[in-house]
């Protein structure tokens, strides 16, 4: 008993010496340094976190401590970006075994990209170089979600998700599983949520110009902190009043309807109103670009997303006005869609047209020109699926254009002041289909 808790002391005192360092390194960290206390009431073989606290292994730390600060500093940073960029409480439904490998490619990318002394690893990592390769060649930033989302389209044999494991492995996930109340595990998520958009801020407006080196971590924490429109609930701002044939029983009197059965037999006096009003969409155009940086999976989930939301009577009348675009540097294809049934029929042999650079304003223009010919008659929004990069209209158009983006894979920053941007979960985008 006593040998352990001189273990303990000594992992402590490592860990604070560890901390101190990475202080004086890397300053724009101070919010997320000082907010995880070290603990060792929980059982770990290396170092682990709840999100609450940092527990910790003295003799491991010791151990690493021996061959290199530096290793001690990787591994107390790569569980504190866990806590950042909110692996332990994005587990939920998802592999376990695959988003801990992810999570752990995620941050072991941003630490391999930090040019700091006290983070150098011990030996050089050239599989971890060929895989940062294969994986950036398909995404923006490797964030945990996105890796996730490659190894679920690419399946990895066991062995090879075993050694892909163990390469990146630095700490010990098995808290995460642990359960928590709802209350719980929003309050860790909110105060994490905070303090990683106080970094952000920090790296933007004051180290951004010194070339602080942590261009990997502002990268992710742009993605973490980016703000995701949940796609259905945006839709009903285009939401139009009208009537379509239905029983309207809020305007139904049933008190005269039984009096007049009471009254004279099988004869009510007053039968339900057969139309209801109901503020539902009735025009839309949504223009998808298909320039050579858009992909053609994401393009037919999000038409297929929309699909799904199409067949919820509760968003858009029975018939409806729906032309889909097709634009690179101009339009392709223009298909007018009056039902869910002839979106379904448009899916089934639906192909990308185009492949060339990107130009928004053919799109604005062929509208404009719909919209003169009386094409529509309550056209209240365009929504652009597209990656942000192009060239666009100079002015704003006589109705809401909603640009619609991935989160972490596109760029709103290029979104004129007219334009309204929309970021999307991918997760939400190919779970809803």
């Amino acid at each position: 008993m006593e040998q352990l808790q001189t273990w303990q002391e000594i992992g402590q005192k490592i860990l604070t010496a560890a901390r101190n360092e990475l202080y004086l390194n890397l300053p724009f960290l101070d919010a997320a340094l000082c907010s995880l206390p070290f603990d060792t009431s929980q059982p770990t073989e290396t170092l682990a976190t709840d999100g609450k606290a940092l527990f910790y292994n003295g003799s491991y730390l010791a151990f690493r401590y021996e061959k290199g600060c530096s290793l001690v500093c990787r591994a107390y940073l790569h569980s504190l970006f866990h806590c950042m960029l909110r692996h332990p409480a994005k587990q939920k439904d998802r592999d376990a075994a695959l988003w801990d490998l992810s999570c752990d490619i995620a941050v072991e990318s941003i630490l391999d990209a930090l040019p700091y002394p006290c983070l150098a690893p011990a030996t050089p990592h050239p599989r971890r170089a060929r895989w940062y390769a294969i994986l950036q060649s398909e995404m923006k930033v490797l964030t945990a979600e996105a890796v996730y989302r490659y190894f679920r389209r690419h399946s990895l044999e066991p062995l090879e998700q075993a050694s892909l494991s163990r390469e990146f492995l630095e700490d010990d996930h098995h808290l995460w599983a642990q359960a928590q109340s709802d209350e719980e595990e929003q309050s860790a998520g909110g105060q994490w949520q905070q303090i990683a958009e106080r970094i952000q801020t920090e790296m933007e407006t004051v180290l951004s110009e010194a070339g602080s080196g942590g261009e990997a971590v502002l990268e992710q924490l742009r993605v973490e902190t980016q703000e995701k429109t949940n796609y259905k609930a945006f839709l009903r701002r285009f939401a139009v009043l009208g009537e379509e044939m239905q029983l309207d029983a809020d305007s139904f009197d049933y008190g005269y309807y039984t009096y007049g059965l009471r009254r004279y037999g099988n004869m009510p006096l007053i039968e339900p109103l057969e139309t209801k009003e109901s503020r539902r969409i009735q025009d839309l155009v949504i223009a998808i670009d298909t320039s050579m940086s858009t992909s053609g999976a994401l393009v037919r989930s999000f038409l297929a997303y929309t699909y799904a939301i199409l067949r919820d009577s509760e968003s858009f009348f029975k018939r409806f006005n729906l032309r889909i675009l097709q634009c690179d540097d101009q339009i392709r294809a223009d298909q007018t869609i009056t039902s869910a049934e002839e979106l379904a029929a448009l899916m089934e042999h639906f192909e990308l047209i185009g492949q060339s650079a990107t130009d928004f304003r053919p799109v604005f223009a062929h509208v404009q020109k719909l919209l003169d010919e009386g094409a529509f008659r309550h056209l209240r929004g365009l929504l652009y699926f597209t990656d942000g990069l192009g060239v666009y209209p100079a002015k704003r158009p006589p109705y809401d254009a909603v640009f619609v983006m991935l989160a972490g894979q596109g760029s709103p920053e290029r979104v004129p002041p007219w334009g309204i941007r929309l970021l999307l979960d991918e997760d939400e985008l190919t779970q809803g289909a």
